[in-house]
């Protein structure tokens, strides 16, 4: 199995910035996309931003330009930086990845266990 570990979220005002991790541990034989996803109160979970092992990038229109995404992919790690926060960014913010545990399985996607953000007006 995979398990991935997210860190880093926390309280912030209007305009700062928080750096969240994620770290993928477990029987991983690959890794193929990694990325973030956020779920407001009362509202479905939405993409933010995933990143490719070969480093292609894909951000939600809400967040470009204020967010960064990056992977450590010797330490099956991925990064997001929020900077310019907005009280519309609250939210628990979940790392998703893509993996095999064998060369023989399919690939799998796995959740964290979430970590909350949330942006003060």
């Amino acid at each position: 199995q995979v398990q991935l570990v997210e860190s880093g979220g926390g309280l912030v005002q209007a305009g700062g910035s928080l750096r969240l991790s994620c770290a993928a541990s477990g029987s991983i034989l690959s890794i193929n996309v990694m990325g973030w996803y956020r779920q407001a109160p009362g509202k479905q979970r939405e993409l933010v931003a995933v990143i490719t092992t070969s480093g292609s990038i894909n951000y939600s229109d809400s967040v470009k330009g204020r967010f960064t995404i990056s992977r450590d992919n010797a330490k099956n790690t991925v990064y997001l930086q929020m900077d310019s926060l907005k009280p519309e960014d609250t939210a628990v913010y979940f790392c998703n990845a893509g993996a095999k545990t064998t060369i023989l399985s399919a690939w799998s996607y796995y959740w964290g266990q979430g970590t909350q953000v949330t942006v003060s007006s």
